[in-house]
């Protein structure tokens, strides 16, 4: 397996170590046709890129481009915060992006008050106590990725289930309705294999991306392989891998906007 593109690593805007110019020589080394730059949303007080930034960023992406000859997109890991799927990421930001990805993180400016004890008390307390997630709390982060998924045209939908259990397969079976790719991160586990199974059963199309924080991890693809033995990955359905470029939802949204 050989990765075409990776869709989500960080930089020096947001939590990431290396340069948007680094990112993309790293991933041109590494024999990719093209890279996202996938900041963290500005709903992150301490690790969120800064919308102000964004112009400036498209700079340095049209210079990566210049510099690496490969496609390099910008694009948002924008932060879904709470059960209304609401993002930070908004339709103001649209102009200035490629690339629309989302995930529930911990420590996020939430929507309203009662997801902040379901999105930082109650999900980081399961995951650091260790302590089986109830049914009420399962049924909540399963509403918030599904919401996020009707409501915003995101193309990607990141390490689902990390700091957030959910019903991992009535999540994949909104994103294979909707057209949204079920990310298999490399960087941390975030479903069982069982819940893999089930995912995969549902006929959603996935991609395998780095989230890589460093330049040495661009293109990485070892715990996608590791997985991949234990569980059998239908993979003509990972849409940027051995050649694939994937097509984006946010593209098109966009597209019919105009």
């Amino acid at each position: 397996m050989e990765m075409t593109y990776d869709l989500h690593t960080h930089t020096t805007f947001s939590h990431g170590k290396g340069s948007i110019e680094e990112n993309a020589a790293a991933a041109k080394a590494r024999g990719l046709k093209g890279i996202a730059i996938t900041d963290h949303g500005f709903a992150h007080p301490a690790f969120g890129m800064r919308r102000r930034k964004l112009a400036d960023m498209r700079f340095h992406v049209e210079e990566a481009k210049k510099q690496t000859g490969i496609d390099v997109f910008l694009g948002i890991e924008s932060n879904i915060r709470g059960i209304s799927g609401k993002l930070d990421a908004e339709e103001r930001d649209y102009e200035h992006l490629d690339v629309l990805l989302a995930g529930i993180h911990k420590f996020v400016i939430s929507d309203k008050i009662p997801d902040y004890a379901n999105m930082l008390l109650r999900n980081i307390g399961f995951a650091y106590l260790k302590i089986k997630p109830t049914k009420k709390q399962i049924e909540y982060n399963t509403k918030t990725y599904i919401n996020a998924i009707k409501n915003n045209p995101i193309d990607v939908l990141t390490h689902i289930g990390f700091f957030a259990p959910c019903d991992a397969e009535e999540v994949a079976k909104c994103a294979r309705d909707y057209g949204t790719y079920i990310e298999i991160n490399t960087k941390k586990s975030h479903l069982t294999d069982d819940e893999w199974r089930k995912v995969i059963a549902t006929g959603v199309r996935f991609v395998v991306d780095s989230d890589a924080h460093s330049v040495d991890r661009i293109g990485d693809v070892r715990l996608a392989e590791e997985l991949f033995k234990r569980v059998e990955f239908p993979m003509e359905r990972i849409m940027n891998i051995d050649g694939r470029t994937p097509d984006f939802r946010f593209a098109e949204y966009k597209k019919r906007r105009i």
